[in-house]
């Protein structure tokens, strides 16, 4: 291609073709599209927190932390923010919470964790909830499950998985730094698959009140929202 000689005799700098073709136009400056930034309250205190803040997101932020609150509670609570922080307006708000039930106390749990839900979304906070436990979502990165367990067949299974007693040490604050960077190293492990699993007994179970749901899990819905910002 011939190249676009810009020297021009002094004689014609002052003529209207020149003038024109020499005419420099301002550079077109893409507008910068504005940081995602989500956040995300959940009850537990280390294990969901510190698997959200894992996610290694680009153009997005996450603040994640734990309540240690019911399930009710924790909502009200993030409705008063809302209500008080103008800034939490701009940001896609979660509140995570799970069953982890107390058959002594179960009818009282049910109750609490229906409402909780429902007054969530009444306020627009998505929610992220399982039934019976977070461990729930780790699980399906494994194997598919569509029948109830308990806690303690989570913790056992997540144990043989990972070669650790999860009962014991599961819930420390530098082991749930390490879970995300597990199951992506994890060659058995599969998130994409852990999403489609979720999502299935999830559908399945979309006629059933929340409590009824069992197992089920909504993380995965958070977790295609964090993808989209890796």
């Amino acid at each position: 291609m011939w190249a676009v000689s810009r020297k021009v005799k002094k004689t014609d700098r002052g003529k209207a073709w020149n003038k024109k073709l020499t005419k420099t136009k301002p550079p077109h400056i893409e507008p910068r599209s504005k940081a995602k930034s989500f956040y995300i309250v959940c009850e537990g205190m280390n294990t969901e927190p510190e698997y959200f803040k894992s996610f290694p997101l680009g153009n997005a932020q996450v603040e994640s932390f734990g309540l240690g609150q019911s399930k009710t509670k924790l909502v009200e609570s993030v409705i008063e923010l809302l209500t008080s922080d103008e800034s939490l307006k701009e940001k896609e708000v979660w509140v995570v919470f799970d069953m982890d039930i107390n058959h002594e106390h179960a009818n009282q749990q049910k109750e609490d964790y229906n409402r909780a839900i429902e007054l969530a979304h009444k306020n627009n906070i998505n929610v992220a909830y399982s039934n019976d436990t977070f461990e729930l979502w780790f699980v399906l990165h494994y194997q598919y499950i569509d029948t109830p367990w308990n806690r303690g067949q989570f913790f056992e299974r997540l144990s043989e998985l990972w070669g650790c007693n999860y009962s014991k040490d599961g819930k420390a604050k530098a082991f749930c730094e390490r879970i995300y960077q597990m199951l992506l190293e994890d060659e058995h492990a599969n998130q994409e698959k852990a999403i489609y699993r979720a999502k299935k007994i999830h559908d399945e179970q979309a006629h059933l009140v929340f409590s009824d749901r069992n197992p089920c899990t909504t993380v995965f819905q958070l977790v295609q929202e964090l993808n989209q910002y890796l």
